[in-house]
């Protein structure tokens, strides 16, 4: 291959890469790209789970074989398989070489540093290869995994120069894997409370909406339980924030584990001492169960006052619920009641009759004197 077409098939690879809006289609566009420029026919991605003694494939593209699927969920293979990963590179860097590709072909090593070939020489003649070249991928200074160029038998073998173009490859493609990252850490920032490490606001607005949009469509069950931690102000003030905050994660703690009891559940911090539940599909009296749980454990905090919590499900007697607001307002008017009335137990709105106080509060046509901001305020801003 010419210098101007390896140059072209650099940039080639590294826009689609680029122009990747998941980490899935960032994989894929890595291995085309290396496909396309090596002239293979077959190219895999994986990365080394340190954790897991394992390579897991991430992708696979071009000419797969029958046990080889575009984005597998269990292709992994022990590292213990793959020493070269772990072992034979490792020692080359820390004796200060690069992490060189290599070629190995199905009768053995071809060109480039010698590795552990013998389970990679039986896969080429398993799916009927006559070659691969090898490049291990290092993001951050460490071996992050490796990119897997193979062709057939027909073609011709790699040779020391594909092997070092691979090597460029590899490089290219740990930059651009190296922007995905950046790109999913600010993605789920976005959607994460950075204290507590649960949702925040925005998480709970977008998946509101998509829940109420399935209650319209299929009917399905929504419940939204809103919690107000009491007595974080007069731990703030007689012991400062940083105990604050540690009592804001203990509950977050708490908030999560209750969750978890319904599965599916997002769990998230609105702001402040302000927490929610999200459930879709579970019945209204098992949300409301779990919510008297949540009570009961948060008031076992070390910490606080205990919770306020409220409640409002679209199984339960409350009207029609055709947006994410109403249903909000009515958890949040529940959860007011519940604090106006020191309730050691959740607040449900509709189950008191036809003239519910709690719907009546969140139905007003209007904020009612000494009605609390947040309802004027909640929900009435544009989704981001």
């Amino acid at each position: 291959m010419g210098e101007d077409r390896r140059l072209r098939a650099v940039v080639e690879l590294a826009q689609g890469m680029a122009a990747a809006h998941t980490p899935r289609d960032s994989w894929r566009a890595a291995a085309l790209g290396a496909c396309h420029a090596l002239a293979g026919s077959f190219a895999a991605l994986s990365v080394w789970e340190r954790e897991l003694g394992r390579l897991r494939v991430l992708a696979n593209v071009g000419e797969r074989a029958p046990d080889e699927e575009e984005f597998p969920d269990g292709e992994a293979y022990p590292v213990h398989q793959f020493p070269e990963i772990t072992e034979f590179l490792h020692e080359r860097w820390a004796g200060g070489g690069g992490p060189n590709a290599w070629v190995e072909t199905a009768d053995g090593p071809a060109a480039g540093p010698v590795g552990y070939c013998h389970q990679r020489v039986a896969a080429l003649r398993r799916r009927r290869r006559g070659c691969c070249v090898v490049a291990p991928i290092v993001l951050h200074g460490r071996a992050w995994g490796e990119l897997y160029v193979a062709r057939p038998v027909t073609a011709p073998v790699f040779d020391r120069a594909d092997a070092e173009f691979a090597t460029v490859l590899a490089s290219v493609v740990a930059a651009g894997l190296a922007q995905t990252e950046r790109l999913e850490e600010a993605r789920r920032l976005a959607f994460t409370d950075a204290l507590t490490g649960l949702a925040n606001r925005r998480a709970v607005d977008v998946r509101l909406d998509e829940a109420i949009d399935l209650h319209r469509q299929e009917g399905a069950a929504v419940s939204l339980v809103v919690c107000d931690l009491n007595g974080l102000k007069n731990v703030n003030d007689t012991r400062g924030h940083a105990v604050g905050d540690r009592l804001l994660e203990r509950f977050g703690s708490v908030l999560s584990l209750c969750g978890a009891m319904l599965p599916g559940t997002l769990a998230a911090r609105l702001g402040g001492d302000e927490f929610c539940l999200l459930a879709v599909g579970p019945p209204a009296d098992e949300v409301v169960r779990i919510a008297d749980e949540l009570c009961r454990r948060a008031a076992e905090l070390e910490l606080g006052e205990g919770v306020a919590c409220g409640v409002a499900s679209t199984a339960d007697p409350i009207g029609p619920v055709r947006s994410a607001r109403r249903l909000f307002r009515l958890a949040d008017a529940a959860q007011y009641r519940a604090k106006a009335v020191r309730a050691a137990k959740p607040v449900v709105a509709g189950r008191e009759g036809p003239d519910d106080p709690v719907v009546r509060l969140a139905d007003a046509p209007s904020p009612v004197r000494g009605e609390r901001r947040r309802f004027r305020g909640r929900h009435e801003h544009p989704r981001p």
